[in-house]
């Protein structure tokens, strides 16, 4: 099959599953010739230069990426012309003839959202998913402290930021990937995302409940540690109606240290 030829597979399971194709959406090719015959996919959080070199020398000529390619929610590249690493990174593309395609918007709307489930899954959280609210995650009593140095180690994150008083009690966990960090106003003891606003929403809201006396707590993964093993979930869903074709998750890794 050609990468043209794979996401319209793609596009016929979402319609399966009672998902419109959106008119106006990010899940565009992004690089490369659609029309490539493809040996092999790599599942990727982000098609970093390192993850495409691991996908070429694996043979998944197909990379889906859940994140941008070339810097920018959109990927344009105008801006781009004649910039080193952008014109590096397009021919080596070229030269291995490979084909990225993203798949953001569409995953998202999956259900369970493989983004939180694949999270889920790294944490050892899926027995303790709430079977009536969704992102909610009904954990083992234990600390603020405890609960992100255990996510640190089963995520390997170097950059893990927390807030909140160390000490405090948590069991009840809402979880969002990306830009998805639980409003702290829900009925939760601790938020785990990726990424948030540090002005107003939840960083003051998060001051005042201190002040209050009504604590909570907050541990933001990053983006991309956040949201890579995900990817691994896409990878699963693709294997299910693509049987012939090589699936591989290429996890793009944490960018911080």
């Amino acid at each position: 099959m050609t990468a043209r030829e794979i996401v319209t597979r793609i596009q016929q399971q979402l319609a399966s599953q009672k998902i419109n194709w959106r008119a106006e959406t990010v899940d565009t090719f992004k690089a490369g010739d659609p029309e490539t015959p493809i040996a092999g996919i790599a599942t990727t959080g982000m098609a970093t230069f390192g993850v495409l070199k691991r996908a070429a020398k694996a043979k998944r000529n197909f990379v889906i990426t859940h994140e941008p390619t070339f810097y920018n929610h959109q990927d344009q590249t105008t801006a781009l012309a004649q910039d080193p690493t952008y014109e590096a990174k397009q021919r080596f593309i070229k030269e291995n003839q490979l084909v990225v395609w993203r798949f953001h918007d569409h995953a998202h709307a999956l259900r369970p959202d493989p983004l939180v489930a694949g999270s889920a899954r790294a944490l050892g959280w899926t027995a303790y998913a709430s079977t009536t609210e969704p992102r909610i995650y009904n954990v083992p009593p234990t600390t603020l402290g405890a609960l992100a140095a255990d996510i640190a180690r089963r995520m390997k994150g170097r950059a893990i930021r927390v807030a909140g008083d160390p000490a405090m009690k948590v069991a009840r966990v809402a979880l969002g990937p990306g830009y998805g960090v639980p409003p702290l106003t829900t009925s939760f003891d601790v938020a785990v995302g990726g990424e948030a606003s540090e002005s107003g929403g939840n960083s003051e809201y998060l001051a005042d409940a201190a002040a209050s006396g009504q604590p909570k707590g907050v541990i933001l993964l990053g983006h991309m540690l956040s949201e890579d093993f995900g990817m691994f979930e896409v990878g699963e869903w693709l294997r299910g109606f693509l049987p012939d074709v090589p699936v591989e998750w290429i996890p793009a890794g944490e960018p911080f240290s």
